[in-house]
């Protein structure tokens, strides 16, 4: 006796299904456990890694294909354009038992994430993971399953504020510009910058190649000279000192990128932006009493 399947019947076993209504229908695909949530936090991003097939369905577990009509909903005719949608705000189907064990595992990264990051502002000792868990539980902060837990983390440290002494763990950094751009940096990283801890001024041997029929260049300048059309043997080589200014500082890390760019781009290329520490924190763990 043969077994009829119909063709617009695909069987899948052992899959994770997010499903998404669309235009008054419902629209399913099948991905591999466990990964849904790594794409949705940027852990994952081979999109082969994640759907068992590019197909999108009616009912996964009937293996009832969607019709290319109803897809029309999508604005758009790309399969795997609507998977993408369909993964980033689909519902994504699991037991209770499943879910409940999905949230208490990202409840505890969100914790983790949160200890890392952060110190007690008074005494710049971290917080251990266990202490922001239940700090967690006393503002009764509920998990979003389709949130990744960096983006949760960040939310929680703004309410626990209003609960408890907490603060990003402040960045030591090295910041390093000519001298000469100093006055005009200064006063724009004055609100980017929490500290100023050190700063010095150091003397840098700069080599540069002039014609020989060229005057001299002044001590104190920094020049990049580009000749064109000139013969090797009608060049000579000469050093100068420019001065350098130094600072080691406590940043932001949320600021770290916007000091670094901020830098290249007021000294053309000239000035650094280097980390020392990613955490200023003191040794021992903080306690609430």
């Amino acid at each position: 006796m043969s077994i009829f399947t119909p063709t617009n019947q695909i069987r899948l076993t052992n899959v994770a299904v997010v499903r998404m209504k669309k235009g008054g229908k419902r629209f399913e695909i099948a991905c591999y456990k466990n990964k849904v949530m790594s794409w949705r936090s940027g852990a994952e991003k081979d999109l082969d890694e994640v759907l068992q097939t590019n197909t999108v369905f009616v009912n996964v577990s009937k293996g009832q294909v969607a019709k290319k009509d109803d897809l029309k909903a999508f604005g758009t005719e790309d399969l795997t354009e609507i998977c993408k949608q369909i993964l980033s705000k689909g519902e994504l189907q699991v037991s209770d038992k499943e879910r409940h064990s999905q949230l208490e595992q990202m409840f505890r990264d969100i914790a983790t994430i949160v200890a890392e990051k952060c110190v007690n502002p008074e005494t710049k000792r971290p917080y251990t993971v266990n202490l922001i868990e239940r700090a967690m539980k006393d503002i009764h902060y509920s998990v979003k399953a389709n949130k990744s837990t960096k983006q949760q983390a960040l939310e929680v440290i703004k309410q626990l504020k209003e609960s408890i002494q907490i603060q990003r763990a402040h960045m030591r950094v090295r910041c390093v510009w000519p001298a000469k751009d100093g006055k005009r940096l200064k006063e724009k990283l004055k609100s980017l910058i929490k500290v100023v801890e050190s700063e010095d001024f150091d003397d840098e041997l700069e080599m540069v190649q002039i014609p020989e029929d060229t005057a001299e260049v002044s001590a104190g300048f920094s020049v990049t000279i580009l000749w064109l059309g000139e013969k090797k043997e009608d060049l000579k080589q000469t050093s100068q000192t420019s001065k350098l200014d130094k600072k080691v500082c406590l940043i932001d890390p949320g600021c770290f990128r916007e000091i670094d760019e901020l830098i290249r781009c007021e000294t053309k290329g000239k000035g650094a932006l280097e980390v020392l520490s990613l955490k200023d924190v003191e040794e021992g763990d903080e306690r609430l009493e």
